[in-house]
């Protein structure tokens, strides 16, 4: 059933386990994390970036299409279409105009005060169409040369300010993270995470979910977080399905079992991920 997140992700939080937030990038793609979730019986948000939706052709063909894979595989479980790092008040309306559950609003580059007044007017919009808003505070940044993140963490401070003037259904908040792949040490402020945990009604996402093991994953649940973004992983599993398929079967030129020949190594991912809850 397509739902906005507000409700899966207070009920995460409530009993301290986790939503996974999985990118999209193609048909098979959106098909694969769908059937998979269904099978496990889990709530899932299908994310999807601005590249990801110029790419694919549009915000409607986005939006048509998983909402035509959500009916045709006849899925029971709850699923989100959401906009990611959405970069402009007028793309998060697109998105929403189109038909999507959710949309984040990623704003965290301003100062404090234009970020709560972008957010709002996403907020406003949204709210008079059913759908939740995610935003972010701090920045995620880059690894610097010792694979540390040079990102600024969240203040607590700032961020119960944003969350209480903005409206938001859910915060992003910079905790030592980074989008992509990690190559090096990690940097997560676990004390941070639960400091923030305890003190927002909001529940908590984790950008920058890719390259953390299964027990990192688990220390990061355990400290408050209650939705997890993965791309990455996803993206290298399914690569190194699709290299391994290639290498053995030189000859093969039908795009379908190219590109589906990573789908296992996609949903074995998912799988492993989705365990930290049990």
């Amino acid at each position: 059933m397509l739902v906005n997140s507000k409700k899966m992700l207070q009920e995460a939080k409530k009993n301290k386990q986790v939503v996974f937030h999985f990118n999209i990038n193609n048909l098979e793609w959106a098909k694969a994390i769908l059937e998979e979730c269904d099978k496990l019986k889990v709530p899932v948000i299908l994310g999807v970036s601005e590249g990801a939706i110029k790419y694919m052709g549009g915000y409607n063909v986005v939006a048509s299409l998983c909402f035509s894979l959500v009916s045709d595989l006849e899925i029971k479980t709850d699923v989100c279409l959401h906009l990611d790092h959405g970069s402009s008040v007028e793309s998060c309306i697109q998105a929403i105009d189109a038909g999507f559950n959710s949309v984040m609003i990623d704003m965290s580059k301003k100062s404090l005060e234009e970020n709560i007044i972008k957010t709002k007017e996403v907020v406003a919009y949204a709210k008079n169409n059913n759908v939740s808003v995610e935003a972010e505070i701090g920045s995620m940044g880059q690894l610097d040369a010792n694979g540390l993140s040079q990102g600024t963490n969240t203040n607590l401070n700032d961020c119960l300010t944003f969350v209480k003037e903005t409206g938001i259904d859910a915060v992003a908040a910079a905790v030592g993270t980074v989008h992509g792949i990690y190559h090096g040490k990690l940097n997560i402020d676990y004390k941070l995470i639960e400091t923030l945990a305890t003190n927002l009604e909001v529940p908590l996402v984790l950008h920058g979910g890719s390259g953390l093991d299964i027990e990192i994953l688990k220390k990061c649940k355990e400290a408050g977080i209650t939705k997890i973004n993965i791309n990455s992983d996803l993206q290298e599993a399914w690569s190194i399905g699709v290299k391994k398929y290639l290498q053995e079967n030189k000859d093969v030129i039908d795009p379908r079992k190219v590109i589906g020949s990573g789908i296992q190594a996609l949903k074995d991912t998912i799988d492993m991920k989705i365990n930290i809850n049990n």
